[in-house]
């Protein structure tokens, strides 16, 4: 299955490698402790809302925007076999691509054991016209 908290922890880590920080940068900025963090952005602990807040505003994101990252990844997920039901070794490798939210997004599975599948999707940028 998928775990909400892995796919935020995804969320944020990409965000955070994005702009090329360490996780020692975002802590500080954020006033959490590095360790804690890290289990975050691995999905080992669940944040409370005002950490995620804290978390989004160090990164120069909106908390709205990076929940709807997620949820366009959980709405793939659940559209996609394999994903919340056990694979087959053989079907580990697995990539997809599906337009979201009018913008393409990239999305591969990494398959951590037959019951955990963690669902990462990487938002490509829209592009923007301007009428005159």
């Amino acid at each position: 299955m998928v775990l909400l908290r892995r796919v935020i922890g995804d969320a944020l880590r990409a965000r955070r490698q994005g702009q090329h920080r360490t996780l020692r940068e975002v802590s500080t900025a954020a006033n959490v402790s590095l360790g804690y963090l890290s289990e975050i952005e691995r999905g080992q602990k669940e944040a409370s809302s005002e950490l995620l807040a804290a978390i989004c505003e160090a990164l120069g994101a909106r908390l709205s925007e990076v929940l709807g990252e997620v949820s366009d990844t959980l709405s793939l997920a659940e559209e996609m076999d394999g994903v919340l039901t056990p694979v087959k070794p053989a079907d580990e490798a697995a990539a997809v691509r599906k337009v979201a939210r009018g913008g393409e997004v990239s999305v591969s599975v990494r398959q951590d054991s037959p019951l955990k599948a963690t669902l990462k999707a990487t938002r490509k940028p829209r592009e923007v016209v301007y009428a005159a």
